[in-house]
């Protein structure tokens, strides 16, 4: 009996060995976003009259990788879901990075929950903390429960069913949701709907294209890469128009249609949500074209082009995501 060529997937289609440039590529663009929350605070802030609290760049950077956390394991469970109504297609998929993905939300939700627990301050030093009042606070309890989700999908991920994962991982959607709107807030049970609805779409569109490009890498095959990338396609267009409705939606709830024009422009929270709509627009238009190219192109896999541009411009909106939780909200005048 001969043994299978260790190049060969269980379905027999060669699996290329990442090469070391792609990964550099993508450490490099990991650090040029991180610059977005850290330095974004100062430059939002400026001339604004506002004042930030302490840390907040840390915090915005804290968030920031929380939310691509959620991301990559929300689009790794729905590519691999269209991938298995691609005729054609190899049981060959990338390996998952989910793994990862929840040790850094573990980490990232540690962090906040230490600066719930320090009451809502960057702790100086471990007498700073009161684990015991997470419990006695609403945001405590919320911080806590993304913890223990994000370990809980750590441990699904590892398990022989990942696909549970997205119970522990719609947990920390619905903490996310109820912490950013507080029960003091106008209707906060309409804002935490908005909110949950964005969060999931936006979820499955960034993580989404990333999973689905990197199944396109090693299956190699026009046809089914071709059918993949247009089913990915049909349902982004249906995410794009949810988030664009909750995203406006969700803006006029805290800047008013009267105001809107004034605080984008002399706020901090407008100012990263003008940069953010721009980006989301841009974004959009690269979507466009890469299904355009899908359509009409003689190579359809030559819409991975303006899709790869779409992943790094939809990172660079996880970053600004992040640094709009941090900064403070603005006025209803």
């Amino acid at each position: 009996m001969t043994r299978p060529s260790p190049g060969l997937s269980d379905g027999n289609a060669p699996r290329p060995r990442p090469g070391v440039g792609p990964a550099v590529a993508v450490l490099v663009l990991v650090g040029l976003a991180a610059l977005i929350p850290l330095l974004g605070p100062s430059a939002a802030l400026h001339g604004t009259g506002e004042a930030a609290a302490p840390g907040t760049g840390g915090i915005a950077l804290l968030r920031t990788a929380l939310f691509a956390a959620l991301c990559v394991p929300v689009g790794e469970l729905f590519v691999r879901r269209l991938a298995r109504s691609v005729p054609g297609a190899t049981e060959a998929m990338p390996r998952s990075w989910a793994p990862y993905a929840a040790a850094a939300g573990f980490v990232a939700a540690l962090a906040l929950a230490s600066v719930v627990s320090s009451g809502n301050l960057v702790p100086d030093s471990p007498a700073d903390l009161d684990i015991g009042g997470l419990y006695a606070s609403r945001d405590g309890k919320l911080a806590l429960l993304e913890v223990n989700a994000f370990a809980v999908a750590g441990l699904c991920a590892l398990s022989r069913r990942p696909a549970t994962q997205i119970w522990p991982l719609a947990a920390v959607v619905v903490a996310e949701a109820l912490r950013a709107h507080p029960t003091t807030e106008h209707s906060p049970l309409l804002g935490s709907g908005l909110t949950l609805v964005h969060l999931v779409c936006a979820s499955l569109w960034v993580g989404g294209l990333l999973y689905a490009l990197r199944t396109l890498r090693g299956w190699g095959a026009v046809e089914a890469g071709a059918a993949l990338l247009g089913l990915y396609a049909r349902v982004a267009a249906v995410l794009l128009a949810a988030i664009t409705a909750t995203g406006v939606w969700s803006s006029l709830r805290r800047m008013p249609s009267d105001t809107v024009l004034e605080q984008l422009t002399d706020t901090a929270y407008g100012r990263a949500l003008l940069a953010k709509v721009i980006l989301v627009a841009a974004v959009a238009a690269l979507a466009l074209w890469a299904r355009i190219r899908l359509r009409r192109a003689a190579d359809p896999l030559s819409a991975c082009a303006p899709a790869r541009a779409e992943v790094v411009a939809l990172g660079v909106v996880v970053a600004l995501s992040g640094l709009l939780t941090a900064l403070p909200v603005p006025i209803r005048w």
